[in-house]
């Protein structure tokens, strides 16, 4: 792959996503989840910061997801026998993948403060000055 021209770079990068996609259950949830997220931003307009903020948990999962799949396969290939070494290797990147979920999960739920505290700011009655 080294060496090659952008296009196919990209072919290969596209392959890598349709093997997680025909591989990986947990990669098809992380992404309903993901366009979850974006439907719910579609839905209550927040501010911009929150599309980026969930553009980048969300994408930070999914590459999470990638590089747990290709290491778990690369692991299998070279080693396919069990090992308390190479378990230790799969079990931290699963983890990392964990760890961004819960992120995202904590970026969702700040999402839904924001959201729900905006709409109780709009039913309060306020009296406005005329200056």
């Amino acid at each position: 792959m080294k060496g090659q021209n952008f296009y196919f770079r990209f072919v290969y990068a596209m392959q890598g996503l349709r093997t997680a996609w025909k591989s990986e259950l947990s990669f098809k949830v992380e992404i309903a989840a993901g366009f979850g997220a974006f439907l719910l931003l579609l839905i209550f307009r927040p501010a911009p910061i929150w599309w980026a903020l969930v553009a980048i948990v969300s994408g930070a999962v999914l590459a999470a997801e990638l590089v747990n799949t290709a290491l778990e396969k690369a692991l299998d290939r070279l080693h396919p026998e069990k090992d308390s070494l190479i378990g230790q290797a799969k079990d931290c990147a699963a983890a990392a993948v964990l760890v961004l979920c819960g992120a995202a999960i904590v970026v969702l739920i700040a999402l839904g403060l924001q959201i729900n505290g905006d709409s109780n700011r709009k039913t309060k009655t306020s009296i406005e000055l005329p200056f």
